[in-house]
């Protein structure tokens, strides 16, 4: 099992997100509680670099991403670093 942390920003830009997008950052952090970090069962995941990975959660005007990167690999910990919308993500 994995644990999940958000950073302020991020846990700033979630309350932020419509209900269904927060439903969608809810269910994507079970996933990685669960299976981890990559979740290529996502239809719009993708790989950032060797740790830090994304997924557009809802696409269209906005779209809404969620960027998270592997903290510690031994000890199973991903933080999350961003939610929001998609101009605004720090890629």
């Amino acid at each position: 099992m994995w644990e999940i942390q958000f950073t302020a920003a991020a846990a700033k830009g979630y309350e932020k997100l419509p209900v269904n997008v927060r439903r969608r950052v809810l269910l994507l952090v079970a996933e990685m509680k669960q299976y981890g970090p990559g979740r290529g069962n996502w239809k719009n995941y993708g790989k950032l670099s060797k740790t830090s990975h994304h997924c557009h959660l809802k696409i269209g005007k906005p779209t809404y991403v969620a960027i998270w990167e592997v903290v510690d690999n031994r000890i199973k910990m991903i933080e999350v670093r961003y939610v929001g919308t998609h101009e605004k993500a720090p890629y």
